[in-house]
């Protein structure tokens, strides 16, 4: 349910990368420690917005310890 909703915020936002990108970091804090969940949002970001903003997402997850 919370991987879900994550992603819809993120696809009404996903034209705008200012908006991606709080969006994104207030999601994955939103999250916490919840592993599963927050290594699936990257995948996905990874898989559907990679090429458009990979500078975000890696940003976004940096801190998260399944992350090379």
């Amino acid at each position: 349910m919370t991987l879900d909703f994550s992603k819809t915020i993120l696809e009404k936002v996903s034209f705008d990368r200012y908006l991606f990108n709080k969006e994104l970091k207030k999601l994955v804090i939103w999250l916490g420690e919840e592993d599963e969940e927050v290594k699936d949002l990257y995948n996905w970001c990874q898989d559907k917005y990679g090429n458009q903003y990979p500078d975000i997402i890696n940003q976004a997850f940096e801190n998260k310890r399944f992350i090379d």
